[in-house]
């Protein structure tokens, strides 16, 4: 039997490949102009961001120092998230602790009034310098700028003046580093991420100490900054603290940081994302101011006629001659500039075959703004920050000015919440520890059981409150807020002024009582009238409809108009 010859199929109709799918025609392909050259490689956190830590800091501080869009976004987002200092408002669950709403309110009052007089002296502060206010802006913009900053607690005998022994002191992130000249190993010399401390095997990363498991178990810490060329006073020396008391459990040094990944153990610096794009706008922003200086500058050139006789045998060098110089010299200057001025109504004769020219001076650089305008969008996407807010140029509608602004407040809290978290909290909490055991706080159970403690130091922090564009719409929602039980007057007060309600009451109940003794009245119709009419005022030059209040939800019948 003759073998059947397989077909050879038509040319181009060969066997059909096989497509790819999901991703490798799109992110991941190959074959693409665009895309076959492009091979990033994402490996661990210490690769990504440890190694490249102390460049990232050092062009972060120089951007938030010397560049006004760097500088404006760390400024920003302190200004809004700490501001002049998150405070204290205790909020113990009283219902785990079994006592009554009044006395939990009183036992609150009498803690922040304690609490006061410690964090409002400089006494708390190692250095006495800073009161506890102070050291939060100082903490926060040490955090934003070098992606962590920590804070150690110290202890000092108490004195007449201040009863607690408790002190802080905030230190920059270059001072928690890997230890040289210690005995502990470094695979790949000074310059490596990670040593071993040959005393008990833990791995230490970038300054952190962790054990076997990858839980933190010490900080390394310099007596000051490493390789610093002016504080060349003694030797730097690498001090190990321990995370947390093997008795108690508590901190002994805070490390406020946002991890961004499940491994990391050092902080990645706020500006770090948008580093290369604000060098490219302060450049781009130098090179255009100078050239703006440059072209204010009026200048004239005096030019010969090369047909034209020669100006020197009308004017003579104006300079005169030197020693083998001849009268005629080809490269000496056409007129004296020193016998001609410009001025309002002043006349200059030119010899014969000399012309002027001047330097154009416009100053017509149409592309700067959109274009510099455009990069400041891009930073402001990248940090979570309008630019509006970022520029601080508020020039739409009133709509997208709120939205803006909105849309900042909603970074600024969550960064306040992170570092509430990491340092306002532990920090109250190790000072009430101390506060209830030396008898000035008196909370039962607090060293009994680890419930009962957090119920007594369960607090809230309230800082600045977001800027408003119309009073009249924030009061509004505020109280709607209120009345729908979404929120709480206490939580208004503090979120809206920075202020405490029962305090409001109080000097409110003061001050009336004051007006009726001296036979001052007020009247709260026309107050209210007034607040409308202003608001109705301002709503009328607003160029959206959404703007308008409605008056039918401002007026209900069974509660009365509230504005």
């Amino acid at each position: 039997m003759s073998k059947k010859r397989k077909r050879a199929a038509p040319k181009g109709q060969g066997k059909k490949k096989i497509e790819n799918s999901g991703y490798s025609g799109g992110g991941a392909n190959l074959s693409s102009n665009i895309l076959k050259s492009w091979f990033p490689v994402k490996l661990s956190s210490k690769s990504d961001i440890d190694r490249n830590l102390q460049i990232l800091r050092n062009r972060a501080s120089d951007e938030a120092i010397n560049t006004p869009i760097g500088a404006a976004a760390i400024n920003t987002s302190t200004l809004n998230a700490v501001g002049t200092g998150l405070t204290l408002f205790p909020r113990l669950k009283y219902r785990i602790l079994g006592i009554s709403p009044d006395d939990a309110r009183e036992w609150s009052r009498r803690v922040r009034q304690e609490f006061e007089m410690w964090a409002s002296s400089k006494d708390c502060d190692i250095y006495r310098r800073n009161n506890f206010y102070d050291l939060q802006y100082i903490a926060y913009i040490a955090y934003l700028t070098d992606g962590d900053s920590f804070a150690l607690f110290r202890r000092k005998a108490p004195t007449s003046w201040m009863p607690y022994s408790l002190r802080l002191q905030v230190l920059e992130a270059n001072r928690v580093s890997n230890p040289l000249l210690s005995g502990n190993t470094a695979p790949y010399g000074i310059s490596s991420v990670e040593m071993r401390n040959t005393d008990n095997g833990n791995r230490i990363v970038s300054g952190v100490e962790v054990d076997d498991d990858g839980a933190i178990a010490a900080y390394w810490v310099s007596n000051k900054v490493p390789f610093d060329r002016i504080d060349i006073d003694g030797i730097v020396e690498w001090q190990r603290v321990e995370a947390f008391g093997p008795r108690t459990g508590m901190p002994n040094i805070l490390q406020i940081c946002h991890d961004v990944r499940a491994d990391q153990y050092r902080g990645v610096p706020y500006l770090a994302p948008v580093i290369e794009t604000l060098k490219q706008v302060s450049r781009y922003t130098t090179a255009e101011l100078a050239s703006a200086i440059v072209k204010t500058f009026f200048s004239l050139f005096f030019t010969q006629s090369a047909t034209s006789m020669d100006v020197g045998d009308v004017l003579g060098n104006p300079y005169g001659s030197y020693e083998g110089e001849s009268e005629n010299d080809s490269h000496a200057p056409i007129v004296d500039v020193g016998e001609y001025a410009l001025g309002a109504g002043t006349l200059n004769a030119l010899p014969k075959g000399v012309d002027v020219k001047a330097v154009d001076a416009s100053n017509a650089q149409s592309t700067f703004k959109p274009f510099l305008d455009e990069l400041i969008k891009q930073v402001g996407a990248a940090l979570n920050i309008p630019s509006e807010v970022l520029t601080k140029a508020f020039t739409s509608s009133y709509s997208a000015s709120r939205a803006a602004l909105l849309q900042a407040w909603d970074e600024f809290k969550a960064r306040r919440v992170w570092f509430a978290r990491d340092f306002c909290q532990p920090v109250y909490e190790a000072w009430l520890t101390e506060a209830v055991a030396t008898g000035r706080i008196e909370a039962p159970g607090f060293f009994d059981d680890p419930l009962i403690r957090n119920a007594w130091c369960n607090a809230e922090w309230f800082g600045p409150a977001m800027s408003i564009l119309d009073p009249t719409k924030d009061v509004t929602g505020s109280h709607l807020r209120v009345l729908y039980g979404l929120s709480t007057r206490e939580r208004e007060a503090a979120e809206m002024t920075g202020s405490d309600y029962e305090d409001n009451l109080a000097q409110i109940a003061y001050e009336r009582e004051k007006m009726q003794e001296l036979g001052v009245t007020e009247s709260e119709k026309d107050a209210s009238s007034a607040s409308t009419d202003a608001g109705d005022g301002q709503n009328e030059q607003s160029d959206e409809k959404g703007d308008e209040p409605d008056e039918k939800m401002l007026e209900n019948p069974q509660r009365g108009r509230f504005l």
